[in-house]
């Protein structure tokens, strides 16, 4: 019997030919049980110093000497350029960030840390390197290598689901 993935309107994985799947041995369920498992341990470590993951993921993104461009930002961490203005401002606010207009191009404004902002960058960097470290102590480079790879499929995958607007949605992706 063939299998066939496809992805359905909600963007969730099913199989056809009446196979059932139990949500533990769909794809999406353990990225993003993993990212929200990771996502709150890296919010705790932050709430320590007074921030999110999300402005760290920011800041991170932001060139400690040279600044970065604001319309840079965004896609770099994959937010909205509303929910960016927001956080922008939130920063500002704080501390951690401030604007200057772009000596090259006026019209544009660059994003500079603050030192409070390189100092939560820092945290940030430091956070992230840290669990990294870990995981590499019990994952082997070999297992590694493989999920590094496994992650490239699935965002090919993903790539040409976004990429097939105005085709059925439906259309199977690959068969099994």
């Amino acid at each position: 019997m063939h299998a066939y993935i496809i992805f359905c309107n909600l963007g969730i994985v099913k199989l056809m030919h009446s196979i059932e799947m139990k949500r533990e041995e769909t794809v999406d369920y353990h990225i993003k049980s993993a990212w929200h498992a990771i996502s709150r341990m890296y919010n705790q470590q932050a709430a320590v110093e007074g921030f999110t993951t999300a402005i760290g993921f920011v800041l991170i993104n932001i060139n400690s000497k040279d600044g970065t461009p604001a319309t840079k930002i965004a896609p770099q961490i994959g937010l909205e350029t509303r929910s960016l203005t927001r956080m922008l401002k939130t920063m500002e606010e704080k501390g951690l960030i401030f604007k200057k207009p772009d000596l090259i191009d006026k019209r544009s404004v660059r994003i500079y840390l603050t030192e409070e902002g390189k100092r939560i960058k820092a945290i940030s960097v430091n956070t992230i390197r840290e669990f990294n470290e870990q995981v590499r102590e019990v994952v082997s480079e070999e297992d590694l290598t493989g999920f590094f790879s496994v992650f490239e499929k699935i965002q090919l995958v993903i790539d040409q689901v976004q990429t097939d607007k105005g085709v059925d949605i439906n259309k199977t992706i690959f068969e099994l």
